[in-house]
């Protein structure tokens, strides 16, 4: 229970220093948002409107700390500010629009890649100096395969040449955005590829790692242990080699998965994908210093999260952290 309450209380402090610091830093940059909004509207904003936008962006003469209370306030409330290449459509409202879009694409693509790729790393340590060591070097490539690169070659050949799957979007613009067949089928159809991609570029790694790590556990001496107690080959390798090589593995996931509300950012930009990836690419296009505020403290707190939950995890799967805890 200690362990538990030291890892909170740790990540709560890492929270608090990412709030505070997506407050400092745009306080701390030279400009400010309605210098960027009254340039990008060519000076076409009436002198009397400007104090009501800059008070909309939270640019206020107040003292620093009664600053930070108001932006606690308004941040506890959901409210991110507004945007400024989307003006004047809320943060919160753009990054909801983005975040489920994101989810469902990489979030899903990373939980598959982890399943099929630590599963078949354990299969791989397994069966070590076998037929099936003629897959590394596959698995290497495949590893130093950058995403944007598999993306363009996917687009080239499935959607280009042969035209199997669209070249880019999330589902057909002639049908309507509700929760029919129809549109859930488009979704599924549009986003295949895209998901194809990201499960190739990933899955590498998650095989190389578990299997490096899984022969490395199977050298133990508990392991020789429980082989020569005449143990059945299925319990060795689950509940004694796979159980302790997956712990890395485990840091790893929690870690791809705080990054999956991130997006694949240049993947989600081949593919025109409206995820959370793709909105901060226009972000950073327009300028918008707000919405990329917004998008950098969501991510920010999803990794925190998530490794606050590897850290829960690990409790039930390491007894040594039992003993500490």
């Amino acid at each position: 229970m200690k362990y538990l309450l030291r890892k909170v209380a740790l990540y709560a402090f890492i929270a608090w220093s990412a709030i505070t610091l997506n407050f400092l830093i745009p306080r701390l940059m030279p400009g400010d948002p309605v210098t960027l909004l009254v340039e990008r509207m060519e000076g076409r904003i009436e002198p009397e409107a400007m104090a009501a936008i800059a008070e909309s962006y939270g640019i206020t003469d107040d003292p620093l700390h009664v600053q930070y209370w108001t932006y606690l306030g308004n941040l506890f409330q959901g409210d991110l500010g507004l945007s400024i290449g989307f003006h004047p459509t809320p943060v919160a409202e753009i990054v909801m629009g983005a975040l489920p879009w994101t989810l469902g694409l990489v979030g899903i693509t990373t939980i598959i890649s982890f399943v099929i790729g630590t599963g078949l790393g354990v299969v791989l340590a397994w069966r070590r100096g076998s037929w099936s060591d003629h897959a590394l070097p596959t698995l290497t490539f495949l590893n130093a395969v950058p995403y944007f690169w598999m993306a363009l070659i996917l687009v080239l050949v499935f959607s280009v040449n042969l035209g199997v799957f669209p070249v880019a979007g999330a589902y057909d613009v002639n049908i309507d955005r509700a929760w029919s067949w129809e549109f859930v089928s488009s979704v599924l159809y549009y986003g295949t590829l895209p998901a194809i991609t990201i499960v190739i570029a990933s899955f590498a790694g998650w095989v190389l790692n578990m299997r490096n790590m899984t022969v490395t556990v199977l050298g133990e001496d508990f392991v020789t242990l429980a082989e020569a107690k005449g143990l059945p080959k299925r319990m060795v390798l689950v509940n004694y080699a796979a159980r302790n090589a997956i712990l890395p593995s485990v840091t790893g996931f929690a870690l791809a998965l705080g990054a999956v509300v991130g997006g694949s950012m240049l993947t989600e930009v081949i593919f025109n994908y409206p995820g959370v990836g793709y909105t901060l690419f226009q972000a950073v296009q327009n300028h918008d210093f707000p919405l990329m505020q917004g998008l950098f403290l969501i991510i920010s707190l999803a990794v925190i999260v998530a490794n606050l939950l590897a850290d829960i995890v690990y409790i039930f799967l390491d007894p040594r952290t039992r003993a500490e805890a």
